[in-house]
């Protein structure tokens, strides 16, 4: 096994900012906003629309400017100190290769079209490289074409030998495995979808605590789930991982998008918190990678326009759609919809998804109907939801949650809405639905 151990430290040349001032790219503004319009030195608060003003450097004119930070790198037999530089002027791909977006749909292969996915979150944790690939294989044949897996795997303790894990994070310091039960695993992955011309979708972190998670990070590096957005050393670490991730694909045809986290909520939050760390990590990756899309992960929770009042539209967990789907770095937008976990009747479903799709056409960029499911009457249920995201402008595909099959060892993970490969469930959800989009 091969790993890298990352000791963090203060991020050097990051100063306090004071309470009156909104930091690089933090929202300034926008309906609804009522924190302050005081960017800080060197940035100016620009209009981006109606719901969403942004700090940005400069006044008329973006200069460059670069913000490093030190930490040491260390593995078994030497040290090394590596500088992490972050541009404000975002470098534009020059490549037609890449998935992008095309007004408020995708274009994938030179074909622009509403497309249809799923999650498998578990692929790069299996150990053997015939079953990712039967797995790849059938999701191609399938016309599926968007896939996301998860790309973390944290850890606080080495688990036993043959687990595959891909950072440990434990007493302050941060170990990228790197290794065969490592980020080998998720380059088998890339490899196979490479191969099958399957686009993937890739999270760095978790909200929740499968797989490590942010309660990882506090566990290694103290303070809690709402301070992990803004803990410079928590950050630190993230962005480093997020690194050593995308310096492995990022010339790759198989990602679709590189995602910020897995549902990133902060409950209580004001919405400015997670909204300053979107706009920041989205720039960081932007200036790793600029050919490929970048999103976050979000359920879609805090929306005001159409919205009934529930819970999912209110802004109690810390995130404002219209704001997050605004920032410049932000390629596409995400929504969730699980209205049994929140205490909606699966008839209200629908009007989740064409209240958001009515917004991201009002903004301007396309939305995925990213993860949906139930564990009960799946076509019933679900079909109609489709349906509905399809021909609502502004929503650009679907990915049911989550994909099944028959592996070596036997069926893969079910969860309860799992809906397996080759089932007349599948035909429904994945067969007709395909068909019906032409």
């Amino acid at each position: 096994m091969k790993a890298i151990a990352l000791l963090v430290f203060t991020l050097l040349g990051c100063s306090t900012v004071s309470a009156q001032t909104v930091g690089a790219y933090g929202q300034c503004g926008g309906s609804g906003y009522s924190g302050s319009t005081v960017c800080i030195s060197g940035y100016v608060c620009t209009y981006e629309n109606a719901f969403y003003s942004q700090c940005v450097p400069g006044t008329t004119t973006l200069a460059t400017t670069t913000t490093s930070s030190s930490s040491t790198v260390s593995s078994s037999s030497s040290t090394t100190t590596k500088s992490t530089s972050i541009s404000s002027s975002i470098p534009k791909s020059t490549s037609t290769g890449f998935p992008s977006v095309n007004g408020l749909n995708f274009t994938i292969d030179g074909v622009t079209n509403y497309y249809v996915g799923t999650n498998a979150y578990w692929l790069p944790f299996l150990t053997d490289d015939s079953d990712v690939d039967h797995v790849l294989g059938d999701i191609a044949s399938s016309g599926l074409k968007i896939l996301r897996v998860w790309g973390f795997n944290d850890v606080n303790i080495i688990p036993s030998s043959g687990t595959v894990w891909f950072q440990l994070l434990e007493d302050g310091t941060a170990t990228i495995n790197t290794g065969a039960d490592g980020l080998e695993r998720l380059d088998a992955v890339v490899s196979a979808a490479e191969a099958y011309d399957v686009k993937l979708i890739i999270p760095f972190v978790n909200n929740w605590n499968d797989y490590g998670g942010m309660n990882a990070y506090v566990t290694a590096f103290g303070g809690s789930q709402t301070t992990w957005y803004n803990t410079t050393e928590i950050q630190e670490v993230y962005q480093a991982y997020i690194e050593a991730v995308v310096s492995r694909y990022s010339s790759s045809s198989a990602i679709f998008a590189w995602e910020l986290g897995n549902e990133p909520r902060c409950n209580g939050c004001d919405t400015s918190v997670i909204t300053d760390w979107a706009a920041t990590t989205s720039a960081y990756i932007k200036s790793l990678d600029p050919n490929h899309m970048v999103t976050t992960g979000i359920e879609g929770f805090g929306l005001t326009a159409g919205s009934d009042g529930s819970y999912p539209y209110s802004f109690n967990e810390g995130t404002n759609f219209t704001a997050l789907l605004s920032i410049p770095t932000i390629d596409f937008g995400t929504i969730h919809l699980y209205p049994d976990s929140w205490g909606e009747a699966e008839t209200w479903g629908s009007s989740w998804v064409s209240t958001h799709g009515a917004t991201c056409a009002a903004i301007g960029k396309p939305c995925i109907l990213e993860e949906f499911g139930v564990s009960y009457n799946q076509c019933a249920i679900e079909a109609p939801w489709q349906a509905t995201s399809l021909d609502t402008a502004g929503m650009a595909g679907d990915m049911f949650w989550q994909y099944g099959d028959t592996l070596s060892t036997g069926e893969s993970s079910d969860d309860g809405n799992t809906i397996y490969y080759g089932t007349s469930t599948y035909s429904c959800v994945v067969t007709d639905h395909i068909e019906a989009i032409g």
